[in-house]
């Protein structure tokens, strides 16, 4: 597999990242668990999952200083995947039980609450994929898993040109939310393209494609 893209899946004590790592060697990538400054600095692109609390989250990426790795990556322009609370941190902070705790701060905003008497929103559900996806491409009328109680509601990163409009793409429960967005080299779903089965292959196939 000396030709597959390289792949670093972030190692920081978040659960469920075995079957990251299947998804991705199933999607065409060489994939080490690792929280390795090196591996993890020197991966064609990293990914970044995330399970649970949003506090938790944050504290087990600063305990191996996976916002240190993550931020000079993208400094770089090397490419970045958070998947579910993995994108969530990617946001200034996030609200959860009255708890205000600070994220990464790569976009502007906040993660809070979705307005459903039905929470969390668990299961299957559609997407909008914004015009000229690269994670969507081909992916039209698909549907993806989700599991979480909150996410960003809103977008409020203004980009000028000559930099790229970010890609947003967006789903409903209660209300509309942030399911995915391409910005640069930072991309991130809300939902599991690992438990999403042929369509969540498919999505990060075309991450991984992306990367050169």
């Amino acid at each position: 597999m000396s030709g597959s893209p390289r792949v670093a899946v972030l190692d920081y004590g978040s659960g469920n990242v075995h079957s990251a790592v299947k998804a991705l060697e199933r999607a065409g990538a060489e994939v080490e668990l690792t929280a390795d400054r090196r591996a993890v600095m020197d991966a064609d692109g990293l990914v970044v999952p995330g399970v649970g609390a949003f506090a938790a989250v944050m504290a087990g990426l600063r305990a191996v200083r996976g916002d240190e790795l993550i931020d000079r990556r993208l400094a770089g322009g090397r490419p970045v995947l958070g998947i579910c609370v993995g994108m969530q941190v990617m946001f200034e902070h996030g609200v959860e039980r009255g708890v205000d705790t600070e994220g990464l701060g790569e976009w502007p905003g906040a993660v809070t609450e979705l307005p459903s008497d039905v929470l969390p929103h668990m299961g299957w559900n559609t997407v909008r994929p914004d015009t000229g996806s690269v994670l969507f491409e081909g992916l039209d009328d698909e549907r993806f898993y989700f599991v979480h109680s909150y996410a960003a509601q809103a977008w409020h990163l203004d980009v000028i040109p000559p930099f790229p409009q970010p890609r947003l793409t967006w789903s409903e429960h209660g209300g509309r939310f942030l399911a995915a967005v391409e910005n640069g080299p930072l991309s991130a779903t809300q939902f599991h393209p690992e438990k999403s089965g042929d369509a969540g292959i498919r999505l990060l196939a075309n991450w991984i494609g992306s990367l050169a």
